[in-house]
């Protein structure tokens, strides 16, 4: 399980799980300016025997002013929503596996017959092993780097908005005719709004940014390919050490050897009442436990829980 941001002080779990929602809905409303950008209008003036107007058949929508900001703000939001995610449903995971625990009544030897010494040989660790050795702040910097590089890099990509734009740009007429009527046609006026250099500019830029935390999110991968490397080389020293250390004790083993069965049996019934009295105490405290924020995510949540709270004013 990666390492949560859950402590005795923070942000309570209903509390998350609005700031959640305004985070997805604040996202949705910056998708939705860009998705009718184009890049330009059309007019045509109509003549007749009364005299003449203009119509617009096409409305111009330049991509707003500050759509670095917009891209940037829906990044930061998705990356705050996860991170209220990841904690939210790291308490229930908590609650969950401390209430499937059992007593670990391991230490008490009952009498047996002795059985031949098997090595436990440890499983190669994953990938998940080596997320799990980060701290919460480089997760969260992970989290952050991901999300920024994964929304500016759709915004960019060669199918994305802006090299639509920018394809679209050298295609568009100076001038095109409209049939009025038979034998009729009136020029077509096109007020072309964007550059290829305004274009260019903001392409470049976006992509600095997106190379940036690109460099992150691979920086953190690597790492943790690393880790797993090394824990695996580990495991494998482990493994061959018990093994050896199994097949000396098969040869030197004793038969028989003898433990009182009501001893044991007590044993076992003091270790499930001490067990589960911690084990109420802990779900009592995992019940309590709130959302310790990260300072990159706290004016995102400072100004939802503003908003909350005039609401229910």
């Amino acid at each position: 399980m990666k390492k949560n941001s859950l402590s005795s002080q923070g942000l309570s779990l209903s509390q998350a799980q609005s700031v959640s929602n305004l985070c997805n809905q604040r996202a949705i409303e910056i998708a939705a300016r860009f998705t009718t950008v184009n890049n330009y209008s059309k007019t045509v003036t109509i003549y007749t025997s009364t005299g003449s107007k203009t119509v617009t058949t096409v409305a111009g929508k330049k991509l707003p002013v500050d759509t670095i900001a917009l891209i940037m703000e829906k990044a930061g939001l998705h990356a705050c929503q996860a991170f209220l995610m990841e904690n939210i449903k790291a308490k229930d995971q908590m609650l969950n596996e401390i209430k499937k625990a059992v007593a670990d009544i391991s230490s008490v030897v009952f009498p047996e017959i002795y059985k031949t010494v098997n090595p436990v040989i440890l499983p190669e660790v994953q990938e998940s092993f080596g997320w799990e050795q980060l701290t919460p702040a480089e997760l969260n910097e992970y989290t952050e780097a991901e999300a920024f590089a994964a929304h500016i890099g759709q915004f960019i990509h060669k199918d994305g908005i802006l090299m639509g734009l920018r394809r679209e740009l050298p295609e568009i007429p100076s001038v095109e005719w409209m049939a009025i009527k038979d034998g009729e046609k009136s020029p077509v006026d096109i007020t072309v709004h964007h550059t290829s250099e305004d274009l260019m500019v903001l392409h470049e830029e976006l992509a600095a940014l997106h190379r940036k935390y690109e460099q992150r999110v691979n920086y953190y991968k690597s790492r943790v390919k690393n880790i797993t490397t090394e824990e695996n080389a580990r495991i494998a020293k482990v493994n061959a050490d018990a093994q050896t250390l199994a097949a000396k004790a098969n040869s030197d083993a004793q038969i028989t050897y003898q433990t009182a069965y009501k001893a044991a049996s007590d044993a076992v019934q003091t270790i499930r009442m001490e067990f589960e009295k911690e084990r109420q105490a802990r779900i009592k405290e995992i019940a309590a436990m709130r959302i310790s924020v990260d300072q990159r995510f706290q004016p995102i949540i400072d100004g939802f829980l503003k908003q909350i709270d005039n609401i229910q004013e």
